[in-house]
Protein backbone atom coordinates (compact mmCIF):
# COMPACT_ATOMS: atom_id res chain seq x y z
CA UNK A 1 0.00 0.00 0.00
CA UNK A 2 1.36 3.56 -1.00
CA UNK A 3 0.43 6.81 0.70
CA UNK A 4 -2.64 7.32 -1.62
CA UNK A 5 -4.02 4.12 -0.34
CA UNK A 6 -4.20 4.68 2.79
CA UNK A 7 -5.53 8.32 2.15
CA UNK A 8 -8.35 6.54 0.73
CA UNK A 9 -9.09 3.90 2.74
CA UNK A 10 -9.25 6.11 5.75
CA UNK A 11 -11.55 8.59 4.16
CA UNK A 12 -13.61 5.67 2.67
CA UNK A 13 -14.03 4.61 6.21
CA UNK A 14 -14.93 7.86 7.92
CA UNK A 15 -17.96 7.95 6.16
CA UNK A 16 -18.75 4.48 6.23
CA UNK A 17 -18.39 3.50 2.44
CA UNK A 18 -16.18 0.36 3.26
CA UNK A 19 -17.47 -3.60 3.66
CA UNK A 20 -15.02 -5.56 6.09
CA UNK A 21 -14.80 -9.44 5.26
CA UNK A 22 -13.03 -10.69 7.86
CA UNK A 23 -11.50 -14.36 8.01
CA UNK A 24 -9.72 -16.54 10.87
CA UNK A 25 -6.54 -14.49 10.83
CA UNK A 26 -9.41 -11.60 12.49
CA UNK A 27 -9.30 -13.61 15.46
CA UNK A 28 -5.57 -14.22 15.88
CA UNK A 29 -4.59 -14.64 19.74
CA UNK A 30 -8.20 -14.61 20.59
CA UNK A 31 -8.95 -18.53 19.23
CA UNK A 32 -7.03 -21.39 18.35
CA UNK A 33 -5.59 -20.78 14.89
CA UNK A 34 -7.25 -23.03 11.79
CA UNK A 35 -4.20 -25.67 12.35
CA UNK A 36 -4.01 -25.97 15.90
CA UNK A 37 -8.03 -26.58 15.93
CA UNK A 38 -7.53 -29.38 13.43
CA UNK A 39 -4.86 -30.48 15.46
CA UNK A 40 -7.30 -30.83 18.62
CA UNK A 41 -9.54 -32.65 16.79
CA UNK A 42 -7.35 -34.84 15.14
CA UNK A 43 -5.62 -36.30 18.16
CA UNK A 44 -9.43 -36.28 19.86
CA UNK A 45 -10.77 -38.31 17.08
CA UNK A 46 -8.18 -40.45 16.24
CA UNK A 47 -7.42 -39.17 12.66
CA UNK A 48 -5.25 -41.74 10.91
CA UNK A 49 -3.73 -39.98 8.44
CA UNK A 50 -0.82 -37.26 8.30
CA UNK A 51 -2.58 -34.28 7.02
CA UNK A 52 -3.85 -33.84 10.69
CA UNK A 53 -3.45 -29.54 9.73
CA UNK A 54 -6.17 -29.87 7.18
CA UNK A 55 -9.24 -28.50 9.26
CA UNK A 56 -11.75 -29.39 6.38
CA UNK A 57 -10.48 -33.30 6.05
CA UNK A 58 -9.95 -33.68 9.78
CA UNK A 59 -13.65 -32.80 10.47
CA UNK A 60 -14.76 -34.79 7.91
CA UNK A 61 -13.24 -37.63 9.27
CA UNK A 62 -14.30 -36.97 12.92
CA UNK A 63 -18.35 -36.39 11.10
CA UNK A 64 -18.05 -39.97 10.06
CA UNK A 65 -17.03 -41.40 13.21
CA UNK A 66 -19.26 -39.26 15.22
CA UNK A 67 -22.01 -40.03 12.61
CA UNK A 68 -23.67 -36.65 13.14
CA UNK A 69 -22.78 -33.93 12.00
CA UNK A 70 -24.17 -31.34 13.55
CA UNK A 71 -23.17 -32.79 17.28
CA UNK A 72 -19.79 -32.33 16.00
CA UNK A 73 -20.75 -28.72 14.84
CA UNK A 74 -21.94 -28.53 18.40
CA UNK A 75 -18.83 -29.55 19.71
CA UNK A 76 -16.50 -27.45 18.02
CA UNK A 77 -18.69 -24.86 18.62
CA UNK A 78 -18.98 -25.12 22.57
CA UNK A 79 -14.79 -25.37 22.41
CA UNK A 80 -13.96 -22.36 20.68
CA UNK A 81 -16.64 -20.37 22.97
CA UNK A 82 -14.61 -22.10 26.37
CA UNK A 83 -10.93 -21.00 24.28
CA UNK A 84 -12.36 -17.14 23.16
CA UNK A 85 -10.68 -14.51 25.01
CA UNK A 86 -11.73 -11.26 25.65
CA UNK A 87 -10.38 -8.51 23.55
CA UNK A 88 -7.99 -6.61 25.34
CA UNK A 89 -5.34 -5.28 22.76
CA UNK A 90 -7.02 -1.76 21.10
CA UNK A 91 -5.67 -2.99 17.65
CA UNK A 92 -8.01 -5.73 17.90
CA UNK A 93 -9.50 -5.52 14.22
CA UNK A 94 -13.51 -5.84 15.38
CA UNK A 95 -12.41 -3.01 17.89
CA UNK A 96 -10.81 -0.62 15.25
CA UNK A 97 -13.86 -1.38 12.73
CA UNK A 98 -16.52 -1.16 15.63
CA UNK A 99 -15.66 3.19 15.61
CA UNK A 100 -15.78 3.75 12.26
CA UNK A 101 -19.68 4.13 10.61
CA UNK A 102 -19.62 1.40 8.73
CA UNK A 103 -23.15 -0.72 8.32
CA UNK A 104 -22.42 -3.95 7.07
CA UNK A 105 -19.91 -6.17 8.33
CA UNK A 106 -19.45 -9.51 6.36
CA UNK A 107 -17.44 -12.59 7.73
CA UNK A 108 -16.33 -16.42 7.42
CA UNK A 109 -15.49 -16.84 11.21
CA UNK A 110 -18.06 -18.36 13.25
CA UNK A 111 -17.39 -16.19 16.44
CA UNK A 112 -19.41 -13.25 17.74
CA UNK A 113 -16.56 -10.86 18.44
CA UNK A 114 -17.61 -8.16 16.14
CA UNK A 115 -20.89 -7.73 17.53
CA UNK A 116 -19.52 -7.22 21.27
CA UNK A 117 -17.16 -4.96 19.67
CA UNK A 118 -19.86 -2.82 18.39
CA UNK A 119 -21.93 -3.06 21.59
CA UNK A 120 -19.11 -1.29 23.70
CA UNK A 121 -18.31 1.34 20.96
CA UNK A 122 -16.77 4.28 22.85
CA UNK A 123 -19.21 6.81 20.33
CA UNK A 124 -21.67 4.51 22.05
CA UNK A 125 -23.08 0.87 21.95
CA UNK A 126 -24.63 0.27 18.27
CA UNK A 127 -27.40 -2.49 18.19
CA UNK A 128 -26.16 -4.98 15.29
CA UNK A 129 -28.68 -7.69 13.33
CA UNK A 130 -26.75 -10.98 12.44
CA UNK A 131 -27.66 -13.01 9.99
CA UNK A 132 -25.87 -16.21 8.47
CA UNK A 133 -26.13 -17.76 5.08
CA UNK A 134 -28.21 -20.76 4.66
CA UNK A 135 -25.63 -22.15 2.00
CA UNK A 136 -26.93 -25.43 2.27
CA UNK A 137 -30.52 -24.59 0.67
CA UNK A 138 -29.90 -22.56 -2.76
CA UNK A 139 -33.17 -21.78 -3.35
CA UNK A 140 -33.34 -18.55 -1.44
CA UNK A 141 -32.62 -16.68 1.59
CA UNK A 142 -34.39 -15.36 4.52
CA UNK A 143 -34.71 -11.67 4.63
CA UNK A 144 -32.58 -9.39 6.00
CA UNK A 145 -33.46 -5.71 7.43
CA UNK A 146 -31.52 -2.96 5.55
CA UNK A 147 -28.57 -1.83 7.71
CA UNK A 148 -27.90 1.54 9.35
CA UNK A 149 -25.70 3.16 11.47
CA UNK A 150 -27.66 2.32 14.64
CA UNK A 151 -28.30 -1.07 13.39
CA UNK A 152 -25.25 -2.31 11.56
CA UNK A 153 -25.56 -5.79 9.61
CA UNK A 154 -23.18 -9.14 10.49
CA UNK A 155 -23.91 -11.20 7.81
CA UNK A 156 -21.64 -14.74 8.89
CA UNK A 157 -20.83 -16.44 5.43
CA UNK A 158 -20.02 -19.65 6.74
CA UNK A 159 -22.60 -19.79 10.06
CA UNK A 160 -22.27 -18.72 13.10
CA UNK A 161 -21.35 -20.48 16.70
CA UNK A 162 -24.77 -20.18 18.18
CA UNK A 163 -26.60 -21.55 15.55
CA UNK A 164 -23.99 -24.81 14.76
CA UNK A 165 -26.00 -26.40 12.01
CA UNK A 166 -25.26 -23.31 10.17
CA UNK A 167 -21.28 -24.13 9.99
CA UNK A 168 -19.48 -24.42 6.94
CA UNK A 169 -16.77 -26.82 8.82
CA UNK A 170 -16.67 -30.59 6.86
CA UNK A 171 -15.40 -30.95 3.21
CA UNK A 172 -18.66 -31.93 2.18
CA UNK A 173 -20.01 -28.76 3.66
CA UNK A 174 -17.58 -26.32 1.69
CA UNK A 175 -17.82 -28.55 -1.69
CA UNK A 176 -21.27 -28.00 -1.22
CA UNK A 177 -21.34 -24.02 -0.37
CA UNK A 178 -19.06 -23.99 -3.76
CA UNK A 179 -21.38 -25.93 -5.97
CA UNK A 180 -24.45 -23.52 -4.69
CA UNK A 181 -21.97 -20.43 -5.08
CA UNK A 182 -20.77 -21.35 -8.70
CA UNK A 183 -23.16 -19.01 -10.23
CA UNK A 184 -23.08 -15.72 -8.03
CA UNK A 185 -23.19 -12.59 -10.41
CA UNK A 186 -24.33 -14.98 -13.28
CA UNK A 187 -25.50 -12.55 -15.80
CA UNK A 188 -29.31 -13.87 -16.71
CA UNK A 189 -29.42 -13.39 -12.72
CA UNK A 190 -29.20 -16.73 -11.08
CA UNK A 191 -27.83 -16.50 -7.47
CA UNK A 192 -27.76 -19.77 -6.37
CA UNK A 193 -26.35 -19.42 -3.27
CA UNK A 194 -28.84 -17.66 -0.68
CA UNK A 195 -27.10 -14.64 0.10
CA UNK A 196 -29.60 -11.51 0.97
CA UNK A 197 -29.55 -8.47 -1.22
CA UNK A 198 -28.45 -6.39 0.96
CA UNK A 199 -25.69 -8.11 1.68
CA UNK A 200 -24.80 -8.57 -2.19
CA UNK A 201 -24.80 -4.75 -2.12
CA UNK A 202 -22.32 -4.14 0.05
CA UNK A 203 -19.96 -6.81 -1.35
CA UNK A 204 -20.43 -5.73 -4.98
CA UNK A 205 -20.49 -1.81 -4.52
CA UNK A 206 -18.09 -0.74 -1.52
CA UNK A 207 -14.42 -1.34 -1.68
CA UNK A 208 -14.10 -4.14 0.44
CA UNK A 209 -11.14 -4.65 3.16
CA UNK A 210 -10.20 -7.75 3.41
CA UNK A 211 -8.67 -8.67 7.20
CA UNK A 212 -7.17 -12.19 8.20
CA UNK A 213 -7.56 -13.83 4.78
CA UNK A 214 -4.99 -15.39 2.35
CA UNK A 215 -6.28 -14.58 -1.11
CA UNK A 216 -4.80 -17.72 -2.08
CA UNK A 217 -7.05 -19.53 0.04
CA UNK A 218 -9.00 -21.23 -3.18
CA UNK A 219 -12.84 -21.27 -1.98
CA UNK A 220 -12.56 -17.23 -1.00
CA UNK A 221 -11.12 -16.55 -4.88
CA UNK A 222 -14.25 -18.49 -6.37
CA UNK A 223 -16.18 -16.25 -3.91
CA UNK A 224 -14.48 -12.84 -4.88
CA UNK A 225 -14.04 -13.83 -8.53
CA UNK A 226 -17.90 -14.59 -8.35
CA UNK A 227 -18.67 -11.29 -7.10
CA UNK A 228 -16.33 -9.45 -9.30
CA UNK A 229 -17.79 -10.80 -12.55
CA UNK A 230 -20.82 -9.49 -11.47
CA UNK A 231 -19.74 -5.49 -11.36
CA UNK A 232 -19.42 -3.20 -14.49
CA UNK A 233 -15.73 -2.25 -14.90
CA UNK A 234 -17.11 1.13 -14.92
CA UNK A 235 -18.43 0.37 -10.90
CA UNK A 236 -16.03 -1.19 -9.79
CA UNK A 237 -14.12 -0.02 -6.68
CA UNK A 238 -10.25 -0.69 -5.49
CA UNK A 239 -10.24 -2.81 -2.27
CA UNK A 240 -7.48 -3.26 0.34
CA UNK A 241 -6.28 -6.83 1.77
CA UNK A 242 -4.32 -7.27 4.86
CA UNK A 243 -2.11 -10.45 4.80
CA UNK A 244 0.92 -12.24 5.51
CA UNK A 245 3.17 -13.49 2.85
CA UNK A 246 3.31 -17.30 2.06
CA UNK A 247 6.01 -19.32 3.49
CA UNK A 248 9.23 -18.48 1.47
CA UNK A 249 11.79 -21.14 -0.23
CA UNK A 250 14.51 -19.81 2.45
CA UNK A 251 17.30 -21.34 -0.28
CA UNK A 252 16.55 -17.77 -2.97
CA UNK A 253 18.21 -14.93 -2.10
CA UNK A 254 15.29 -12.85 -3.27
CA UNK A 255 12.10 -14.91 -1.96
CA UNK A 256 10.67 -11.95 -0.19
CA UNK A 257 11.09 -9.63 -3.48
CA UNK A 258 9.54 -12.47 -6.15
CA UNK A 259 6.77 -13.09 -3.63
CA UNK A 260 5.74 -9.47 -3.16
CA UNK A 261 5.83 -8.52 -7.12
CA UNK A 262 3.87 -12.28 -7.71
CA UNK A 263 0.91 -10.48 -5.24
CA UNK A 264 0.61 -7.06 -6.64
CA UNK A 265 1.04 -8.22 -9.98
CA UNK A 266 -1.39 -11.08 -9.49
CA UNK A 267 -4.37 -8.77 -7.57
CA UNK A 268 -3.86 -5.53 -9.61
CA UNK A 269 -6.02 -7.14 -11.88
CA UNK A 270 -8.72 -7.49 -9.53
CA UNK A 271 -7.92 -3.72 -8.36
CA UNK A 272 -6.80 -5.32 -4.81
CA UNK A 273 -4.10 -3.11 -3.12
CA UNK A 274 -2.01 -5.27 -0.52
CA UNK A 275 -0.61 -4.87 2.98
CA UNK A 276 1.96 -7.21 3.39
CA UNK A 277 1.84 -7.49 7.69
CA UNK A 278 0.27 -8.44 10.49
CA UNK A 279 -3.33 -7.15 11.70
CA UNK A 280 -1.58 -5.82 14.44
CA UNK A 281 0.73 -3.79 12.40
CA UNK A 282 -1.52 -2.66 9.93
CA UNK A 283 -4.24 -1.31 12.42
CA UNK A 284 -1.60 0.06 14.49
CA UNK A 285 -0.98 2.20 11.27
CA UNK A 286 -4.09 2.54 10.59
CA UNK A 287 -4.51 4.71 13.64
CA UNK A 288 -1.88 6.52 13.44
CA UNK A 289 -2.47 7.84 10.10
CA UNK A 290 -6.08 8.50 10.65
CA UNK A 291 -4.71 10.69 14.21
CA UNK A 292 -3.05 12.71 11.77
CA UNK A 293 -5.25 13.04 8.70
CA UNK A 294 -7.17 15.91 8.94
CA UNK A 295 -10.98 15.80 9.43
Amino acid sequence: MNDADWDRLIKQLRRGDCTPLLGAGACYGRLPTGRELSEHFAARYKYPFTDNANLAHVMQYAALVQNDPTDLKVEVCNYLKQCAKAAFDPLDPHTVLAEFPITTFITTNYDDFMFQALQRCHSGPRTPNVCASTWWDPSGSDAVLEPDHDHPLIYHLHGKWDDPASLVLTEDDYVTYLLNLRDVGDPHGRQLLPIPYPVLEAMTSSPLLFVGYSLQDWNFRVLFRGLIRSIASTRRRRHVSVQLLPRLDSSLDNAERLARDYLKNYYEDLKISIYVGTTAEFFGELLDRNARTPQ
